[in-house]
Protein backbone atom coordinates (compact mmCIF):
# COMPACT_ATOMS: atom_id res chain seq x y z
CA UNK A 1 0.00 0.00 0.00
CA UNK A 2 1.23 3.53 -0.66
CA UNK A 3 0.32 6.89 0.83
CA UNK A 4 -0.99 9.89 -1.09
CA UNK A 5 2.61 11.08 -1.30
CA UNK A 6 3.64 7.85 -3.02
CA UNK A 7 5.59 6.50 -0.05
CA UNK A 8 4.95 2.94 1.06
CA UNK A 9 2.73 2.65 4.13
CA UNK A 10 2.58 -0.52 6.17
CA UNK A 11 -0.35 -1.73 8.23
CA UNK A 12 0.65 -2.44 11.81
CA UNK A 13 -0.20 -5.80 13.31
CA UNK A 14 -2.45 -5.97 16.33
CA UNK A 15 -5.94 -7.26 15.77
CA UNK A 16 -8.96 -6.33 13.72
CA UNK A 17 -9.78 -2.91 15.21
CA UNK A 18 -9.49 0.32 13.22
CA UNK A 19 -8.65 3.90 14.14
CA UNK A 20 -11.84 5.34 12.62
CA UNK A 21 -15.32 4.30 13.73
CA UNK A 22 -18.01 3.02 11.39
CA UNK A 23 -19.50 6.53 11.50
CA UNK A 24 -16.20 7.89 10.19
CA UNK A 25 -16.04 5.23 7.51
CA UNK A 26 -19.59 6.03 6.33
CA UNK A 27 -18.80 9.75 6.23
CA UNK A 28 -15.62 9.10 4.27
CA UNK A 29 -17.44 6.89 1.77
CA UNK A 30 -20.10 9.56 1.23
CA UNK A 31 -17.53 12.34 1.01
CA UNK A 32 -15.84 10.39 -1.77
CA UNK A 33 -19.11 9.56 -3.53
CA UNK A 34 -22.38 11.17 -2.37
CA UNK A 35 -24.41 8.99 -4.75
CA UNK A 36 -23.56 5.66 -3.11
CA UNK A 37 -26.44 3.34 -2.31
CA UNK A 38 -26.77 2.13 1.26
CA UNK A 39 -25.99 -1.39 0.03
CA UNK A 40 -22.70 -0.15 -1.45
CA UNK A 41 -21.81 1.74 1.72
CA UNK A 42 -22.46 -1.39 3.78
CA UNK A 43 -20.28 -3.48 1.51
CA UNK A 44 -17.43 -0.95 1.47
CA UNK A 45 -17.44 -0.36 5.23
CA UNK A 46 -18.04 -4.00 6.10
CA UNK A 47 -21.26 -3.56 8.07
CA UNK A 48 -24.91 -4.45 7.53
CA UNK A 49 -27.39 -2.29 5.64
CA UNK A 50 -29.30 -1.89 8.91
CA UNK A 51 -26.18 -0.49 10.57
CA UNK A 52 -25.76 1.92 7.65
CA UNK A 53 -29.38 3.08 8.05
CA UNK A 54 -28.85 3.68 11.79
CA UNK A 55 -25.56 5.53 11.24
CA UNK A 56 -27.05 7.67 8.47
CA UNK A 57 -29.98 8.60 10.71
CA UNK A 58 -27.56 9.62 13.48
CA UNK A 59 -25.33 11.57 11.10
CA UNK A 60 -28.36 13.32 9.62
CA UNK A 61 -29.77 14.17 13.07
CA UNK A 62 -26.40 15.67 14.04
CA UNK A 63 -26.23 17.71 10.81
CA UNK A 64 -23.22 15.95 9.29
CA UNK A 65 -25.25 14.55 6.39
CA UNK A 66 -28.15 15.97 4.41
CA UNK A 67 -30.20 13.60 2.29
CA UNK A 68 -31.35 14.89 -1.08
CA UNK A 69 -33.74 12.87 -3.22
CA UNK A 70 -32.62 12.61 -6.87
CA UNK A 71 -35.14 10.67 -8.90
CA UNK A 72 -35.45 7.27 -7.26
CA UNK A 73 -32.13 7.55 -5.44
CA UNK A 74 -30.65 9.50 -2.57
CA UNK A 75 -27.66 11.80 -2.65
CA UNK A 76 -25.90 12.27 0.68
CA UNK A 77 -24.24 15.64 1.15
CA UNK A 78 -21.60 15.85 3.88
CA UNK A 79 -21.20 19.12 5.79
CA UNK A 80 -17.42 19.10 6.15
CA UNK A 81 -17.46 22.34 8.18
CA UNK A 82 -18.89 20.73 11.33
CA UNK A 83 -16.60 20.16 14.27
CA UNK A 84 -15.35 16.84 15.53
CA UNK A 85 -17.31 15.55 18.50
CA UNK A 86 -14.70 14.57 21.10
CA UNK A 87 -13.29 17.27 23.44
CA UNK A 88 -9.70 16.28 22.59
CA UNK A 89 -10.46 17.22 18.95
CA UNK A 90 -11.81 20.67 19.85
CA UNK A 91 -11.12 23.28 17.19
CA UNK A 92 -10.98 20.81 14.31
CA UNK A 93 -13.64 20.04 11.72
CA UNK A 94 -14.55 16.78 10.05
CA UNK A 95 -13.42 18.22 6.72
CA UNK A 96 -9.81 18.21 7.90
CA UNK A 97 -9.97 14.44 8.37
CA UNK A 98 -11.95 13.75 5.21
CA UNK A 99 -9.66 15.86 3.02
CA UNK A 100 -6.63 13.92 4.25
CA UNK A 101 -8.21 10.54 3.55
CA UNK A 102 -10.13 11.24 0.34
CA UNK A 103 -8.17 11.79 -2.86
CA UNK A 104 -8.89 15.39 -3.97
CA UNK A 105 -10.28 14.28 -7.33
CA UNK A 106 -12.84 12.09 -5.58
CA UNK A 107 -14.02 14.60 -2.97
CA UNK A 108 -17.09 16.50 -4.10
CA UNK A 109 -18.01 18.58 -1.02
Amino acid sequence: MSSRTGRAVSRPAGGNWTILTNHGHVLLALYRNPDLRQRDIAHGVGITEGAVQRILAELEAAGYVTVERVGRRNRYLVDASLGLRHPIEDGHCIGEVLEQLAPPAMATS
